[in-house]
């Protein structure tokens, strides 16, 4: 159904007439494939529903005007910075999508040591300004093309900085929010002053509202600025870079060190992680490679780093002596960045880097120390700047399993997981196969240690509805398994109970049959009142996890 002309020639009135558009050409494009989501539908032709015009804000007041339209006429919107999964996209047919791509302002405070952005300002560009003065941020393992403010303010943020900068929820300081009724709330010290510098203290709290842990995935309004902590960089000004796409490499970062440690078994895995959090020495730790298929990773690594070779040099370099030998030793492997700020400062990290390596009987692998790999672990991990790598083996992927509690719990676990997925991966043509153990991901979601964030690469092609059913089944298997694990939901399932598989929001109805079976229902009630205080018409989707409270449904 259209727009009523009222509203339509409204919203023109807000944003401009270059700013709004109802043409279908435009609106078909804010679609979202649900293939590839954190829910995993399909097949291919099961979409988003299509908005009824697509909307570009260039302020806070033109959201606040946008959102008191919308709950005057009764129409659900949902706000969008880069798009990257489902969750930024609308889930009925009577329903606008915001695209914030004209709010991408940036100022660093120096002396505070925050940044205040605005949604479209991505992580790429808040680092670059931030290195400017000294300054670095934790950016979100989705990449430094997505946008800051999402991965802080919308979602669980955690990346292969985590370790030394904390995650998302750690570093949300000040926020300018727009509830879903087009009331503003400004946040921490800023709800006072001008001050973005502080948020709420311990306990619960406005920011825990509309952030949490894992943070609401844009429903519960629109956060059009926040404030975010910036972290010490030893490094230049900007990093240097030389090379031939796609083998890109960091120049004269010679404080910094990039090493991939080898560990001996899975028990020596988790005890050096423990150790590298007592010692506090590293500057960022990520599984990466490892994406590829613990088999072939290292000789992906060497096609990446060598402009001359190319994807069919794989079976070759595979059977290279040198590589197979260095690859061997990787099984248990993880790409750790030690900076220093001072030369005695890089001194004792690097002997205490040394003594954990002893102690657990690990060791550095010679194949990373070469000048060339170290300068490109260095600048991909730093940068997050090739998220385009986890497309190499297929067109498209999913992460599943999620081995989510603390390091001594998953580690053990690693290789039953990586049994599984082989075997999937062995007996469907749905997904392809790469290479054994497949899982890549953070030293831990919460800087100091506690939880991890691991996930198995899962490959499918999202034009294929045989493989994109594949793909789903396996990890519908691999959901069984982690609940008889007692691990909770499979990576791949995080969000299922959000979206309808036909790609619309579920009913209340529908949820309080999901939510009324789980161990803990008084968490959806909780929301389900949090929701009714400052989301009254419901219409910014059901990402929100709710239960009607029981008193309500008897009446």
């Amino acid at each position: 159904m259209a727009l009523e002309r009222e509203v339509y020639r409204a919203l023109e009135d807000i944003v401009g007439v270059k700013n709004v558009s109802e043409d279908p050409a435009v609106t078909e494009n804010y679609r979202c494939i649900t293939a590839q989501s954190s829910a995993h539908y399909g097949p291919y032709d099961h979409r988003t529903p299509k908005p009824q015009a697509v909307v570009l804000p260039g302020s806070t007041e033109e959201v606040r005007q946008i959102v008191k339209l919308c709950n005057k006429y009764k129409i659900d919107f949902k706000a969008s910075s880069t798009f990257w999964a489902a969750m930024g996209f609308i889930g009925s047919d009577n329903a606008i999508q915001l695209d914030m791509i004209r709010m991408d302002k940036v100022e660093i405070d120096a002396r505070n040591m925050m940044a205040v952005v605005e949604p479209f300002a991505v992580g790429g560009t808040v680092q670059v300004e931030a290195m400017k003065q000294g300054l670095n941020l934790n950016i979100a393992g989705v990449g430094c093309s997505s946008s800051t403010l999402a991965g802080t303010a919308g979602w669980v943020g955690f990346g292969p900085s985590s370790i030394f900068m904390g995650i998302a929820s750690e570093n949300l300081l000040g926020a300018e929010w727009v509830l879903p009724d087009g009331e503003i709330i400004r946040t921490g010290t800023l709800g006072a002053d001008d001050s973005w510098f502080c948020g709420e203290g311990p306990g619960p709290s406005v920011r825990a509202i509309f952030r949490g842990w894992t943070g609401t995935a844009g429903t519960m309004g629109v956060c059009t600025k926040i404030a975010v902590r910036l972290h010490p960089w030893p490094g230049p000004k900007w990093i240097p870079v030389r090379g031939t796409a796609p083998a890109y490499f960091a120049d004269h970062l010679d404080n910094i060190r990039a090493y991939t440690v080898c560990f001996p078994d899975w028990d020596a895995y988790a005890e050096g992680f423990r150790l590298f959090y007592e010692a506090d020495i590293c500057y960022l730790a990520h599984r990466q490679f490892n994406m590829f298929g613990r088999n072939i990773k290292t000789a992906m690594v060497e096609i990446l780093t060598h402009p001359e070779k190319q994807f069919c040099d794989l079976t070759e370099l595979m059977e290279d002596p040198y590589i197979k030998e260095q690859n061997e030793q990787m099984k248990i492997d993880v790409q750790v960045i030690i900076a220093g700020f001072t030369e005695r400062d890089l001194d004792y990290k690097e002997k205490a880097f040394n003594a954990i390596l002893e102690q657990t009987g690990a060791h550095k692998s010679e194949y990373y120390l070469q000048p060339d790999i170290e300068d490109f672990v260095k600048l991909y991990l730093l940068r997050l700047g090739r998220k385009n790598y986890n497309y190499t083996l297929c067109g498209a992927y999913e992460g599943n399993f999620g081995l989510s509690p603390n390091v001594f719990v998953a580690a053990p676990l690693m290789e039953e997981a990586a049994a599984l997925k082989a075997k999937w991966e062995r007996e469907s043509t749905a997904v392809a196969a790469v290479g054994g153990d497949s899982d890549m991901g953070s030293v831990s979601g919460i800087g100091g240690g506690g939880t991890t964030g691991w996930e198995f690469f899962v490959h499918f092609d999202a034009y294929e509805k045989d493989s994109i059913k594949g793909a789903r089944e396996m990890i519908d298997k691999s959901q069984a398994w982690t609940t008889s694990k007692g691990l909770g939901q499979d990576f791949g399932r995080w969000n299922a109970d959000t979206r309808r598989p036909d790609g619309y929001n579920y009913t209340q109805e529908e949820h309080d049959a999901f939510y009324g079976k789980i161990h803990q229902p008084a968490l959806a009630t909780y929301q389900w009142k949090v929701r009714e205080a400052f989301n009254p018409n419901h219409l910014t989707g059901s990402y929100y996890k709710t239960m009607t409270p029981p008193e309500l449904k008897k009446k």
